[in-house]
């Protein structure tokens, strides 16, 4: 928890100090981000939202986490999805699970794109050496992303105060049921599935 406090508040400190330079610095985190996956995306949204205002911090952190997972995405679909085919598919546990990714519905990923808890970059490298769609996947995360980064944005950095304060976790709920929602609507004017 502590550390979490002490990376903000040095994440903050250096982005007020590169003034202009500092949106572009926080946008280049959250790019990175859905790569490397010990980098905490929940500090980087309420560092945005806090220095640029939750409006234009949300649109600017959901602008980039999309940029960030698709850039994953196609980095994992071009470089290792012929190796995991070859080598790993023999396995049958990772087969088993990535024909549960094959055959995910647009409805539960989206769910488990926009739930906040969810580690972003596994579902990236998940959906990338999987056989999902690229129009699917990006369809998902642009409707699933919006509920993280609200939730992220209002919530603040620490997983432990978000599971603490029931009125957040009354939140997820809501904003997961939206996201079902929309990507019910939305699979149905498409129809992705």
């Amino acid at each position: 928890m502590e550390i979490i406090k002490n990376l903000t508040d040095w994440l903050i400190t250096i982005i007020e100090n590169l003034g202009p330079y500092g949106m572009v610095f926080s946008c280049l985190l959250i790019l990175v981000e859905s790569i490397i996956p010990v980098l905490p995306i929940s500090v980087f949204i309420t560092i945005l939202c806090y220095n640029y205002g939750m409006l234009l911090g949300f649109v600017i952190s959901w602008i980039f986490t999309i940029l960030g997972c698709c850039l994953s995405f196609y980095l994992f679909q071009t470089i290792f999805q012929s190796y995991i085919n070859k080598k790993w598919r023999k396995n049958e546990k990772v087969d088993k699970f990535l024909s549960i990714i094959d055959k995910m519905s647009f409805k539960w990923l989206v769910i488990l794109i926009s739930i906040p808890f969810t580690p972003a970059f596994l579902v990236n490298i998940a959906a990338g050496i999987s056989k999902l769609e690229f129009k699917k996947y990006f369809v998902a995360i642009l409707i699933g992303k919006v509920f993280l980064v609200y939730f992220w944005g209002y919530v603040g950095v620490s997983l432990i105060e978000s599971f603490t304060n029931p009125i957040a976790l009354i939140k997820v709920v809501v904003m997961v049921l939206l996201a079902y929602l929309i990507s019910v609507i939305v699979n149905k004017k498409l129809k992705i599935d």
